[in-house]
């Protein structure tokens, strides 16, 4: 029952529901069927609502129906494809060898209507989480990535930082743009997107919009920071939008001593203390599990500094990185990694804060894109407050490159300069507000769009970020 729990809150905080869900039999049927793969049913409790049931639950039918359909795009590898995908490199496989790898959560499968289907990215997840059988090669590419980003933190630390502890400052110029496939939606409709775009956070800062293709709106006071723009669709041809903005950016970074030395005790009453000690539905949930989970692994330490570098570790050593599933399927991510045993950036990210949040130490969500070069991509870290220090950088999935190296500590306590921060927050609200459920509920990286027929899905759209230029400047 608690899963259906879970899925209630999850279902209830990205679908406006009038009322309580308990209320009316049909959504929470239809909400335990999905839960429990039953789609078909649950497609039937849909189809056989009266007008009189549908009307003012547009939204909610079609954001079940699209949850359903992202679990189905997911899970498509049937266990015959599976095995021979894995018997192209495993020439002594058997089927025992597969049940103790589904044992251990290295291939993910779902039951949807009595079939098991696996998930698209379980193959590749084997090879990545099977230490025992691919370890060597995994350390090697773990070892040419520690390299690169050794190179990038002694880069950073030969510049001297600023009053503010940044240093290394860049000015960065980016294009970003999204193509709505040609008859995605009918012709002369009204299309309108979302696209990323950078915010202030005392490491960004002179962001500058340079051009775009159509008139933007900015999103104002949404922790997802966005522009907005609308076109009609044209016949037989791709609607185009594009922006190019720039912004310097710059490295934070605290010693473990730095922190220490200037450590407080927390001020319990403050405003922004409670608002990011609280639980957030549906990942951020600050319940009895959790704190017994974080205190059993702070023990031992005394200050927050002490609790959070505990828990960091814990994570870098337990949960290695997977290709995730789409996160709007999952009801609780937090709950999923302790459960699965590896996680994504954004994945451990949300566990990491929530643990802290658990025992009374103040975390909040940060994301964007990462600007390595040759690895540029969609990236989620995190802040934690330390009195007496204020908000400090931290990223845990780095933190699993560089593990049990002299660098370790970095990521722990900073983030280096390749960065394009354009989230505050997770599973917010678009402003300008968006009619139908998001293509990303609980980020925001590669955009959205959508019409007045409903959200247009990521297959009818492709979005891109080029690095244009990213020059050293002077502080």
């Amino acid at each position: 029952m608690k899963g259906i729990k879970y899925f209630v809150f999850f279902i209830s905080s990205i679908i406006p529901i009038c009322g309580s869900i308990y209320a009316m039999g049909w959504k929470s049927d239809a909400v335990e069927c999905v839960q429990s793969g039953k789609f078909a049913a649950a497609d039937s409790i849909l189809m056989s609502l009266s007008e009189d049931e549908v009307v003012g639950h547009e939204f909610e039918i079609d954001s079940l129906r699209q949850i359903m359909q992202r679990i189905r795009n997911d899970f498509n590898v049937t266990p015959q494809e599976g095995y021979e995908s894995i018997l192209q490199r495993v020439v002594n496989l058997s089927q025992s060898m597969v049940d103790d790898w589904k044992d251990k959560k290295y291939i993910e499968t779902m039951v949807i209507d009595g079939q098991e289907w696996w998930f698209r990215k379980a193959v590749r997840n084997l090879w990545l989480l099977n230490e025992e059988d691919f370890g060597v090669q995994n350390e090697l590419e773990r070892r040419k990535e520690y390299a690169e980003l050794q190179n990038y933190y002694m880069e950073a630390m030969s510049s001297k930082p600023d009053k503010n502890n940044v240093r290394d400052w860049h000015r960065a110029q980016i294009t970003f743009s999204l193509d709505v496939c040609a008859d995605a939606v009918p012709v002369g409709e009204m299309i309108k997107v979302w696209l990323p775009f950078p915010f202030e956070n005392g490491r960004q800062r002179n962001i500058k919009l340079l051009r775009s293709s159509h008139k933007v709106k900015h999103s104002g006071d949404s922790g997802h920071h966005t522009v907005c723009m609308e076109s009609e669709s044209l016949p037989g041809q791709p609607t185009h939008f594009e922006v190019t903005f720039e912004y310097e950016v710059g490295a934070e970074a605290y010693s473990q001593n730095e922190i220490a030395e200037a450590i407080k005790p927390y001020e319990k009453n403050s405003n922004e203390y409670k608002l990011y000690t609280r639980s957030e539905y549906p990942h951020i949930i600050c319940n009895e599990q959790m704190r017994s989970l974080a205190d059993s692994l702070t023990s031992g330490a005394g200050t927050p500094l002490e609790q959070s570098s505990e828990i960091y570790d814990w994570i870098v050593e337990n949960y290695p990185w997977a290709g995730a599933r789409d996160y709007s399927t999952i009801p609780n991510i937090p709950e999923y990694v302790l459960e699965q045993g590896h996680g994504d950036c954004g994945q451990v990210t949300l566990l990491y804060i929530t643990l802290l949040r658990s025992i009374g130490i103040p975390a909040r969500w940060e994301s964007g894109w990462m600007l390595h070069p040759g690895r540029v991509g969609m990236h989620d870290w995190c802040e934690v407050y330390f009195e007496g220090v204020g908000w400090v950088p931290c990223d845990v999935s780095m933190g699993r490159t560089v593990k049990n190296e002299a660098m370790g500590d970095y990521y722990k306590t900073g983030t280096d300069v390749y960065r394009l921060a354009t989230n505050e927050c997770n599973n917010g609200i678009l402003k300008p507000a968006k009619k139908f459920l998001r293509t990303e509920t609980v980020d925001f990286q590669e955009g959205e769009a959508e019409w007045k027929g409903g959200n247009i899905p990521h297959s009818k759209w492709s979005s891109n970020l080029t690095v244009n230029k990213f020059e050293r400047i002077m502080n």
